[in-house]
């Protein structure tokens, strides 16, 4: 409508048009439709659900049935489940100084109840499919390494420990320090070759062999360190996650050669 009250053509027929859709709806019904719509929108909308605000200082804790010891089943490698074994070098009525102390790739495993520890089938051929760090993780015939952490059986053939069951022989695919005989000498294949260039045969066949914590503890080898992620925090240094490649682009044998030479550049520096 202008300015003196008078419709202008556009709005008479925009008006034409909006009686012609309502005729148009009233004769196909849809404004009942419409309007059924609108009530049920309209309609207060249930309520929601309401949860109990549970007391767990009153309500008794769960526990697993393999915490309770109530657990029968073998894990994925055939073994024997926690509950039904004991772990550790000395029973309680043992005496320490009774019982010759054995190598950290050879630790006494005691089974309960004259239980026998063997692979599976099919565990058995998957043993060997990688030989640098092994295949099967096993909580229990595991030997942890000290750098990866992983307690798997070694990928070693001829491993009579890994690969029979028998607790009174070393693991093959795993190391021992000849001075600490702890856990932080013992290292895989895997670990041993890219972390420290050093092959397990030679290892193996050097009795005297010193693992690189107690090199580094002792002096042997001057900026030979032990360059696990828990050694380097102890030493207050990062972590050097997967370096390998660094150190072989740089012409290195290994990550502890890759930082040998930047501790004495450091020092020298």
């Amino acid at each position: 409508m202008g300015r003196l009250g008078v419709k202008t053509d556009y709005e008479e027929l925009r008006n034409a048009q909006i009686l012609e859709n309502k005729a148009r709806l009233a004769s196909l019904g849809l404004q009942k439709t419409v309007a059924e719509l609108r009530s049920i929108r309209s309609k207060p909308q249930s309520e929601k659900r309401k949860y109990n605000k549970v007391d767990y200082f009153s309500t008794p804790l769960r526990r697993s049935s393999r915490l309770k010891g109530n657990s029968s089943e073998l894990n994925s490698c055939g073994t024997a489940p926690l509950a039904k074994r004991k772990l550790g070098l000395f029973d309680e009525e043992d005496d320490e100084d009774d019982i010759e102390k054995r190598p950290a790739n050879a630790p006494l495993l005691r089974v309960k109840y004259g239980l026998m520890l063997r692979l599976t089938p099919e565990a058995l051929t998957r043993r060997c499919t990688s030989k640098d760090r092994g295949t099967l993780y096993d909580p229990y015939l595991g030997i942890c390494c000290h750098f990866c952490r992983q307690k798997k059986l070694c990928g070693e053939e001829d491993c009579k420990r890994c690969g029979d069951s028998d607790m009174d022989q070393p693991c093959l695919g795993k190391t021992d320090c000849s001075i600490c005989h702890s856990s932080q000498g013992v290292l895989c294949r895997g670990c041993l070759k890219v972390r420290y260039g050093e092959e397990m045969e030679d290892v193996r066949a050097n009795k005297e062999w010193i693992c690189p914590h107690c090199t580094e503890e002792k002096g042997i080898n001057p900026y030979w360190i032990c360059n696990s992620s828990l050694c380097l925090k102890k030493r207050k240094m990062a972590p050097t996650g997967i370096a390998i490649f660094k150190a072989r682009e740089m012409g290195y044998k290994s990550v502890a050669h890759l930082l040998m030479d930047q501790l004495q550049g450091a020092v020298k520096g």
